[in-house]
């Protein structure tokens, strides 16, 4: 659905769209990373592009968007001494592959 909703937007007279990256999506298990089907960022951007837009990527790691959990896999929670959205050790040891600057 990607294409007819980017060309929605183009036509629409949008320049830019924007989209949360949601962790809990690209690493549904512990160091299982997802970035296929839906979750495709590449793919997504080149078809924006393509159709001559910008792209505005919502990276987390935290996202909110009425998302459960505010887009923070499950498993997070299981780990020993972690505060989440805090300068906690574990926390910023868990989404330091997201460049996470607290």
């Amino acid at each position: 659905m990607w294409p007819d909703l980017i060309q929605k937007a183009k036509d629409g007279g949008l320049d830019v769209v924007q989209t949360y990256v949601f962790w809990n999506g690209h690493e549904p298990a512990r160091g299982q990373y997802h970035f296929a089907d839906r979750y495709d960022l590449v793919r997504f951007v080149k078809l924006a592009g393509q159709a001559g837009l910008f792209v505005h990527l919502r990276i987390g790691p935290y996202v909110c968007a009425e998302w459960n959990f505010g887009g923070f896999p499950v498993w997070l929670k299981y780990v020993p001494g972690i505060s989440f959205r805090t300068d906690n050790g574990p926390f910023k040891v868990q989404c330091s592959w997201l460049n996470c600057d607290l």
